[in-house]
């Protein structure tokens, strides 16, 4: 047997419990893997509080987690990994256990850390998939709300890399950690579109929303054109003619492996806020909801 957080019905974080389970088996291309971090992303709560029960229905017991990595222990027909190989990558059937199923794992390099590991894997393909969706490319401006968040961080960095101006809208206590990005960090709240059409009198010509604070009106104002606009978090975008970016098969940007390199060469960073033991995977759930975090929280089981 195994040990992993699984929920029976849809809740707060309390509905989360330590479960012993069967440890699963890789179908064709897939690796089981002794897990050595899980991430903790948004999506984890909302499918656990049944926010999106009717896009994502449950087929209770549900062990949550979308991103580990681990030493793989047993691999599937025509999976491109061996035993004994160190790796990361999107779960089957979640990543909050003592193991999980991959598909299309990738090798973990030395250099990266078992936490960031874990955690790149559903941001990082994020704010690539979404930076190419919007088709912003070098001499433009970048609007990025949310910009210290995991997403928003990272977009930031492969924005910058790439020679497009990047404008931040952060809290006053992420003004220099995205300013040190290369960014123009600008403080969110009341008044932001002033402040940033200070920090950018050449204009906005693009918008990336990973914050979900009610920007998109002014969004498209700033831009003047709702296609130059995306967002990632905000369920009111089609009132505004904006689109909602979310993962599927058809992943664009930078490929998973692509990110992994940049990460492990320090051309990424990102930061990991806090780790929990496996069994503490509420208060996870809880310290996030009430955003206490800053950075990426991880469970280790």
């Amino acid at each position: 047997m195994s040990t992993a957080i699984a929920f029976s019905e849809y809740g707060a974080p309390e509905v989360l419990r330590l479960s012993e389970v069967t440890p699963p088996e890789p179908g064709p291309g897939q690796v089981r893997i002794r897990v050595r971090a899980a991430s903790v992303n948004p999506l984890d709560m909302k499918i656990r509080s049944g926010l999106m029960a009717a896009a994502i229905p449950a087929r209770f017991p549900v062990v949550p987690g979308l991103d580990a990595a681990g030493v793989v222990d047993a691999v599937g027909e025509g999976a491109e990994a061996a035993v004994g190989d160190e790796v990361l990558g999107a779960t089957v059937g979640g990543g909050y256990g003592e193991h999980a199923l991959l598909e299309r794992p990738v090798v973990k390099p030395v250099a990266l850390s078992w936490e960031v590991a874990a955690s790149l894997v559903t941001v990082g393909r994020t704010a690539s998939r979404v930076l190419a969706q919007l088709g912003v490319h070098e001499g433009r401006t970048l609007l990025v709300h949310g910009a210290a968040g995991s997403v928003g961080f990272l977009a930031v960095q492969l924005a910058v890399a790439r020679g497009i101006t990047v404008i931040g809208t952060v809290g006053e206590h992420d003004v220099e950690r995205v300013t040190a990005l290369g960014a123009t960090a600008v403080r969110y709240g009341d008044g932001w579109a002033q402040r940033v059409k200070a920090a950018a009198p050449q204009g906005v010509d693009f918008v990336l929303d990973a914050s979900g604070a009610g920007v998109l009106a002014d969004s498209v104002t700033l831009t003047g054109d709702s296609a130059h606009v995306i967002t990632i978090a905000d369920m009111s975008a089609a009132q505004h003619g904006v689109r909602f970016s979310s993962g599927g098969a058809d992943q664009a940007g930078e490929s998973l492996s692509e990110l992994v390199r940049m990460a492990a060469d320090g051309r990424l960073t990102l930061p990991i806020w806090r780790t929990y033991p496996l069994a503490e995977a509420a208060r996870a759930h809880r310290d996030l909801e009430a955003r206490r975090n800053r950075g990426k929280a991880v469970l280790l089981p």
